[in-house]
């Protein structure tokens, strides 16, 4: 299967991007000059770990017989805007030291259900799976 994302560019510093339901505007991050209105694709790319890893949680849950109650998902990671900037060739581009925590109400699992729980949401996650190991992109013009 073959997944696909296309944005258009817009007028100032801007892609939308079609998600499905909506239309998404991303733009720069405040700390580079954006003015705060259109989302930053960092977030966006943190967003969609959260909702993969929720999602894929709550399938190996729902799987294992695991009642999970509620829960929330939250990813963080840093960024040195040095890098993205290009202020400082030797600081980073991208995001690195993603953290992703699962806050979960299970009071009837196992300390052992839970740590599987955990390894099996890890492992079947696409998106963590492709942030983990290294991806190939191709980048052409048509």
């Amino acid at each position: 299967a073959t997944l696909k994302a296309t944005g258009e560019l817009g007028q100032s510093l801007t892609c939308k991007v079609a998600t499905g339901r909506a239309l998404a505007e991303a733009g720069l991050h405040p700390m580079t000059g954006g003015d705060g209105l259109s989302l930053c694709s960092g977030d966006m790319l943190l967003e969609s770990l959260v909702a993969c890893s929720g999602v894929t949680l709550k399938a190996v849950a729902t799987a294992l017989s695991i009642p999970v109650e509620e829960g929330e998902v939250t990813a963080e990671a840093d960024l040195d805007f040095k890098g993205t900037l290009g202020v400082d060739k030797a600081s980073p581009v991208g995001l690195f030291n993603i953290r992703l925590t699962f806050d979960l109400v299970c009071p009837t699992a196992t300390d052992e259900q839970i740590e599987l729980l955990k390894k099996l949401t890890d492992r079947y996650c696409v998106v963590a799976q492709s942030l983990k190991e290294p991806v190939s992109i191709t980048i052409k013009r048509r």
